[in-house]
């Protein structure tokens, strides 16, 4: 009896250890089940479906690979703010990537008149030697800071094609910032006139790589224009532009807009320039040019605030006095207004006998023809020595008529018309009462607008006068003259027919020599804006001291001998290189004949006031490294005074084995 009430009590006992076993387990993969649904479902709702969520009791693992170690952190952080973060166990990998992405290679270079800063990533395989080379060849460059670096990574297919070209472009602009990556180069300078723009713009869009953008971007400072002119005509032939200026973007293009709506076709220019009278220039033109359009025929003039409005011979009386009363009310405060109203010539009694007229013909060759009728007396000696002063007197061909009764003023706008008319390289200036006429040809594309501006200085805004002046590009010496590659190549031409020798043992220039010599001089003259090297070569028989003295001798020779041709020298250098430099192998006489040369080359980073700058042997050895350095030259040049009536007043040893 006793041992009974013992086993059921045991028994009760077991029987609720088991359910409390089993209701714990129970318990324990509930709250396992509901971690890891909660833990699965933020993770999957934040996008990171590669996370994979377990449990083992109260403990959380998160498995899987995270595309970042970011992701990984998002991950943790996540299922920390839903379960105590003790609880998680971080399992996580981060995905290996298996090629890195190269970096974009690039250099900025900021190159100033007192140094040059150089940043940028190269690719190790070119290294800095291309950069470095190009800062030593820079003449009086200044202090240099070169934080470039290199990275081991594929060189891109057209890098050294884009540096080579940007470097280029720092040896030839002096105010710079350059910037260079393997498809583009943008370039950004400032030059100091706008024909120094034009120079190097047309060196600039030489030679750019293929498969490389170039952006250039060279601004040029704006003129100061004194005065301040403009003047628009309607004729019969239509609207026209003989100069115009203006102060900003938005004033030229409202007069271009103005100017057109009143007729004028065509390309329409109008130059942007400091010393505009008035911030209201734009105002003042666009109403001044709508007047004269209303009245159908005549010119309106701007020189500074002065404004002058010449009607058409014929035009109404009543017609003409509203329209100047409307434009004198509409003008800004600053400008003054004055109405010129032509009235018909009177026909003097010496007109009927022939024209009062004078006719000057410059023609191609500088020669002035002087023809018609001038005053008698002083005042018309005066003109035809002012014609020699300014053509030559070996040049000028006077034959005129001397009568006592032409209008006043007519000598003043003679010389008025002589001096314009030398500003062009061929032309014709008619003079005639009531007119002047210039008809010309330039190499200048602002002579017409200087022309119309000194005409208006010279004999007032109301006179009368037609300036049909033509830019021929074929005239330009900028834009006309020989490239330093067309140079060097008809050099090597002339070289190539007929090789530049010395006797043996001898600098002196022999008579073969001397017909090529007489051959490059013919050239040379053209190409005195390049800056060229005469190098001198010999073959490797006899000593290295000998043979280098032996070159430079020959290349002294070559240069003095085009001395002696009255050639200018200024932009050529004599360098000799001895045996250093051979063209084939000196083994052989075939070899050693080539080996003995004098060559023509371009000079690297070098300018008109670094005559001593000499590009490296390395880059030499080519012969195809390219510099402009261009200077400004004129067509023809003549005295200019500075006005008419000041110039009225002043009119009154070696080895034989080198052949």
């Amino acid at each position: 009896m006793i041992r009974l009430p013992t086993l059921i009590a045991a028994g009760s006992f077991g029987l609720a250890a088991v359910l409390a076993i089993f209701i714990a387990g129970f318990l324990a993969l509930a709250m396992e089940r509901r971690s890891v649904e909660a833990i699965t479902n933020a993770l999957h709702a934040g996008g990171m479906n590669w996370a994979e969520v377990s449990a083992n009791g109260l403990q959380v693992y998160l498995d899987g690979t995270a595309p970042s170690e970011a992701a990984a952190f998002r991950a943790a952080s996540r299922a920390g703010a839903i379960i105590d973060a003790d609880r998680i166990v971080n399992r996580v990998e981060i995905r290996r990537r298996d090629e890195t992405a190269p970096p974009r290679f690039s250099v900025d270079v900021l190159r100033t008149t007192t140094g040059l800063q150089v940043i940028g990533l190269v690719p190790a395989a070119t290294g800095l030697d291309p950069i470095n080379d190009a800062i030593m060849n820079i003449a009086n460059v200044g202090e240099v800071a070169n934080l470039v670096e290199t990275a081991d990574f594929p060189v891109p297919p057209t890098w050294v094609a884009a540096l080579d070209y940007g470097l280029r472009a720092l040896r030839e602009l002096p105010r710079s910032k350059v910037t260079v990556y393997a498809d583009r180069v943008e370039v950004q300078a400032i030059s100091e006139s706008v024909e120094q723009r034009a120079r190097f713009l047309a060196t600039l869009e030489r030679g750019q790589p293929e498969g490389v953008t170039v952006v250039l971007d060279i601004s040029a400072p704006r003129p100061v224009i004194t005065p301040f002119t403009l003047r628009f005509t309607i004729d019969a032939g239509g609207a026209q532009f003989e100069t115009c200026a203006a102060d900003t973007l938005s004033a030229r293009d409202r007069i271009i807009a103005a100017a057109a709506a009143a007729g004028a076709q065509g390309v329409l220019t109008c130059q942007i320039g400091l010393g505009v009278p008035s911030p209201q220039w734009g105002d003042a033109v666009v109403t001044a040019i709508e007047a004269l359009a209303e009245l159908g025929q005549g010119t309106v003039a701007f020189s500074d605030a002065d404004v002058t409005l010449i009607a058409a011979e014929g035009t109404g009386q009543d017609d003409f006095d509203r329209v100047i009363g409307e434009l004198s009310a509409a003008l800004p405060d600053v400008f003054s207004l004055d109405g010129v109203l032509p009235t018909p010539q009177v026909e003097s009694a010496s007109a009927s006998a022939g024209p009062a007229r004078l006719i000057a013909t410059l023609s191609e060759d500088g020669t002035l023809r002087l023809r018609g009728r001038l005053p008698e007396g002083p005042v018309g000696r005066s003109v035809e020595a002012y014609a020699r002063a300014l053509f030559g007197a070996a040049r000028t061909d006077i034959a005129t008529r001397t009568v006592a009764d032409l209008p006043q003023g007519w000598s003043i706008r003679a010389m008025a018309g002589l001096q314009a008319l030398s500003r062009v390289s061929a032309g014709t200036m008619t003079l005639e009462p009531e007119t002047l006429r210039l008809d010309g040809r330039t190499g200048d594309a602002a002579a017409a607008s200087e022309i119309t501006r000194f005409l208006a200085g010279e004999l007032g805004q109301a006179a009368a006068f037609d300036v049909a002046v033509r830019y021929d590009e074929a005239l330009d010496p900028v834009a006309s003259q020989l490239t330093p590659e067309q140079c060097v190549e008809m050099i090597q031409e002339i070289q190539t027919e007929g090789k530049i020798t010395f006797d043996p043992g001898s600098v002196e220039i022999n008579e073969s020599a001397g017909q090529v010599l007489d051959r490059i001089a013919e050239v040379l003259p053209d190409c005195q804006h390049v800056r060229m090297e005469i190098s001198g070569h010999t073959d490797s028989q006899g000593r290295e001291e000998m043979n280098l003295n032996l070159s430079q001798s020959r290349a002294d020779a070559v240069l003095n001998g085009l001395l002696a041709r009255e050639v200018l020298v200024s932009n050529l250098v004599a360098q000799g290189y001895g045996e250093s430099q051979p063209l084939a192998s000196n083994e052989t006489e075939d070899g050693r004949e080539q080996n003995r040369r004098i060559e023509f080359r371009l000079l690297t980073g070098a300018t008109e006031d670094d005559s001593e700058g000499i590009a490296s042997d390395e880059e030499n050895a080519g012969g195809d490294v390219v510099i402009n350095d261009a200077a400004t030259a004129t067509a023809r040049p003549r005295p200019r005074p500075e006005s008419v009536t000041e110039a009225a007043s002043e009119a009154a040893e070696a080895e034989d084995e080198n052949p």
